[in-house]
């Protein structure tokens, strides 16, 4: 890889400062679901890099990118005042109804997250079609493959989530209706994603 540039140092070190704090936060508290969600987003930092040497992924997507690991730390182990509404008997940022009984941040994460996820496919199906000197529009089809793509991969955060379950003696994952909502918030967020990209890609040069 080549030298990076230093908008994606800043990222990787913005990153770098709440990774580190959460890391130990987790092992103190003995959260050892979280242990293995940061070690997860270890593991998908070589992928996202080599995407971004490859693609040159929009600096809004990077910091994207970050914002939503922090925001994923901070809805597992920040915890919320007394007066506000959660569910279950956890008192994490997660668990926060933002609309009472409606709306919890852990669906805001979701679908915020997917949709950006939407994005990046996009960014990538662009690049891999101008790469082979075709230019392409954000059509109907095109964007239904990347809602797909961004919906395969909150799926794949399901598995992960479940895995947890499965290995971790108690977590916050929730049960069947919480991964339905989950699933529901990354088709909100992958559709609302497509909405935009159509809006703001119609040029073929625009990511």
């Amino acid at each position: 890889m080549s030298q990076f540039l230093k908008n994606e140092k800043t990222v990787l070190g913005f990153t770098a400062l709440y990774i580190a704090p959460a890391l130990w936060t987790s092992l103190s508290g003995g959260k050892m679901e979280f242990v293995m969600y940061v070690a997860v987003m270890g593991i998908l930092l070589v992928p996202v890099l080599i995407l971004h040497r490859r693609v040159s992924l929009h600096p809004a997507a990077l910091w994207g990118l970050s914002l939503w690991g922090l925001a994923h730390m901070c809805g597992g182990l920040v915890e919320v005042p007394s007066s506000w509404p959660t569910a279950g008997d956890s008192r994490v940022l997660y668990n926060w109804w933002i609309i009472p009984e409606r709306f919890k941040f852990d669906q805001a994460v979701h679908a915020y997250g997917f949709g950006l996820t939407t994005w990046i496919c996009w960014q990538a199906l662009h690049w891999t079609f101008h790469a082979n000197g075709a230019n392409i529009r954000p059509t109907f089809g095109l964007l239904t493959l990347c809602v797909a793509a961004g919906m395969g991969f909150g799926a794949l955060n399901e598995v992960i989530e479940f895995v947890a379950t499965l290995t971790v003696p108690e977590t916050n994952v929730g049960g069947y209706i919480n991964t339905g909502w989950d699933l529901v918030s990354n088709l909100v967020g992958s559709l609302l994603a497509a909405f935009l990209i159509a809006i703001f890609a119609r040029d073929a040069s625009t990511r």
